[in-house]
């Protein structure tokens, strides 16, 4: 065990110092990470009510030698860092000598340890204002730090605090990062009384993310292994197939430490153009391995910030590194038919004898959606010149948005004027939407059936695969935004089902691995969700159950749905209100409206068309976009010279 000594006050002044606890998952972070670099190979977190009466960490670590354990608790005494100049290449996950100092001021502190050298362990008590107690006592080799009644005597930062699961989720969060960081350790972890996560600590980065995040999770990597400029990434990364609505499974390790780079960010990012949708992103769980010298950690109080010498050789390492994974790793999946069971027993039905069956009302299956490709971004490696930074390239590659296209130069009206409704439809009309299952067996000559009044033979058809053309008026040409109409008739009608709720029943439930924060925030509005037809139960272990979705919503975008949803629901900072439900509603309403590139046959066009008519107070989409526009005559006839 090295020895314990307070940092001289021009060293202490050098450190990026912050305030170490805010929460009970801040705790344990700084306990677990003295465990990690205590040499400890087996971790044990326990927690209570969130962590905020209750918090151990146990560890089978070097132990604190007697002399050294009143030290430990003063502000800024460390081990780890003796001059000046260890700043420059910190090899250690805690240097800053702060934490324990940090949680005695707040919480009741209980300490066993003892080294392998030493007959008898030390039992040290101290917290707030009391005076400490130090005595021997018997213990195993190693550490164990109890804290309990965290804010007890700062009732202002108590009030701060979330409730018990939202706090104990942060916890889990905590320990989901340190376990994959260190695979070769064996983490465990209870929560009031029930163990919910364990791993091997066989040194196997696989066993880790099995441990964490489940078999359904770890059957979508691809394994990852490069080498470039100095710089080695390993790890995993989704295939293609297994993107998420958003970044929330993006994991950075360097040297051995969970952290948040842009940089790395970017190049994950880039090496999937043109193998993902635009709009969803990959998940992963990398190591990157380099020159402790090379990357400067003492620049974020939380450690989760760090600075590079050059961001370059980064870059490039994680996006070869990737590419090289993405052509190797992402087999084409295989179709599997399986041979229908027969029955050895089953009667013999006669002829005439009829089966009746139940009628099943199958929701309509949403089109295959193809988004307009993103601009491409080009990574070369002159890309970045004269004052440019890297880190600002990065940062311009993740905010950059898809490429729009320029308006067109005709002249239009500002505002898109209600749709009157000219003519009442006869209960001859149209056949409706898919979604409408009251007009399902309207007669086969819809298109002789009159509609926008007496214009329905001058709907031309559709433009783009994207907007239906209607001759409007002898003086006025309409466009309507198939996807953006569709979406805002769905969702008006999702409205107004209200608490109805009204779902299919999967055949078979659908797991989703999420984040902490995710999976706590789902859970917590089952009720919400159940509203709106999703109906979910816990899975475990960061997981939920899709047992059913709504009944406008395709079977296969049940996953991706959730993922969105679950997302939006843990950064919002409020409670769940009107806005969020009709987010939700949004949502649904995206996913199962016709899409732009979608084949519409004739019947289905002039079924949106006339549903439009017959509600003229719909003329944005829920995002805001306008669902139709009227382009005058005169226009037209001005381009072509004719006024």
């Amino acid at each position: 065990m090295p020895k314990i000594r307070v940092l001289d006050k021009q060293i202490a002044e050098l450190i990026a110092a912050g305030e170490v606890v805010e929460r009970p998952s801040s705790v344990i972070k700084e306990l677990v990470e003295n465990s990690m670099d205590a040499g400890a190979s087996v971790i044990t977190v326990e927690i209570r009510r969130g962590g905020i009466t209750f918090m151990r960490v146990t560890d089978n670590g070097c132990g604190i030698s007697a002399e050294d354990v009143p030290t430990a608790f003063l502000r800024h005494a460390t081990s780890k860092i003796t001059r000046q100049d260890d700043l420059d290449s910190i090899m250690t996950l805690g240097f800053r000598g702060e934490a324990l100092a940090s949680i005695s001021a707040v919480s009741h502190v209980e300490l066993l340890t003892k080294t392998a050298e030493a007959e008898t362990g030390v039992r040290y008590v101290c917290g707030g204002e009391e005076e400490p107690l130090l005595e021997e006592a018997g213990c195993p080799e190693g550490t164990t730090i109890l804290i309990r009644d965290l804010f007890y005597n700062t009732p202002a930062r108590m009030k701060f605090l979330k409730k018990d699961s939202t706090e104990g989720n942060s916890v889990a969060g905590v320990i989901d990062k340190l376990a994959l960081s260190h695979p070769e350790i064996s983490f465990r972890f209870i929560r009031d009384g029930k163990e919910l996560l364990r791993t091997p600590g066989d040194n196997k980065l696989s066993s880790a993310v099995y441990g964490v995040y489940g078999k359904e999770f770890l059957s979508t990597l691809a394994p990852v292994d490069y080498e470039y400029e100095h710089v080695k990434v390993t790890g995993y990364i989704s295939k293609p197939s297994g993107s998420r609505p958003n970044r929330s499974m993006q994991n950075f390790f360097i040297n051995g430490r969970y952290i948040r780079s842009r940089t790395a960010m970017a190049a994950l990012e880039e090496a999937y153009k043109g193998s993902i949708m635009v709009g969803k992103f990959p998940a992963c769980v990398l190591h990157l391995s380099l020159a402790f010298g090379a990357v400067d950690v003492n620049v974020h109080p939380a450690k989760l910030e760090v600075r590079f010498v050059n961001e370059r050789p980064i870059f490039d390492a994680v996006y070869h590194a990737v590419k090289s994974a993405l052509n190797t790793g992402d087999a084409p999946k295989i179709m599997e038919l399986k041979r229908p069971t027969i029955q050895p027993h089953a009667p013999i039905l006669e002829k005439h004898e009829q089966i009746k069956l139940p009628v099943l009302e199958k929701a309509p299956s949403a089109p295959v959606y193809t988004a307009p490709k993103a601009k491409e971004t080009t990574v070369l490696r002159d890309s970045v010149q004269g004052k440019d930074s890297f880190h600002s390239f990065a940062e311009r590659i993740l905010e950059s948005e898809p490429e729009k296209k320029p308006a067109a130069s005709f002249e239009r009206e500002p505002a898109a004027p209600s749709l009157p409704t000219k003519k009442a439809p006869s209960s001859e009309t149209a056949e409706c939407l898919p979604s409408n299952p009251e007009k399902k067996n309207a007669p086969s000559d819809v298109v002789s059936k009159p509609m926008f009044g007496e214009f329905h033979s001058k709907i031309l058809g559709e433009a783009f695969g994207t907007y239906i053309l209607v001759e409007y008026s002898k003086d006025e040409l309409m466009f309507i935004d198939k996807h953006a109409a569709h979406e805002r008739l769905l969702y008006e009608k999702l409205k107004q089902q209200g608490e109805s709720g009204e779902a299919q029943t999967l055949l078979e439930p659908v797991a989703v691995t999420l984040d902490q924060e995710e999976y706590s925030a789902v859970l917590a509005r089952r009720e919400e969700l159940l509203q709106a037809g999703f109906e979910v139960e816990d899975f475990g272990r960061g997981a939920i159950l899709i047992r059913s979705v709504p009944l406008l919503l395709d079977g296969g975008d049940a996953a991706a749905s959730i993922m969105e949803i679950a997302g939006y629901l843990a950064s919002s900072k409020k409670d769940f209100t009107t806005e969020h439900m009709d987010w939700v509603y949004h949502n649904i309403a995206c996913r199962a409206a016709m899409k732009a590139g979608d084949t519409t046959t004739r019947e289905e066009l002039i079924s949106l068309a006339e549903e439009l008519e017959q509600n003229p107070q719909v003329r944005y989409c829920p995002h805001g976009r306008p669902v139709y526009i009227l382009l005058k005559r005169r226009e037209i006839e001005r381009q072509f010279g004719r006024s």
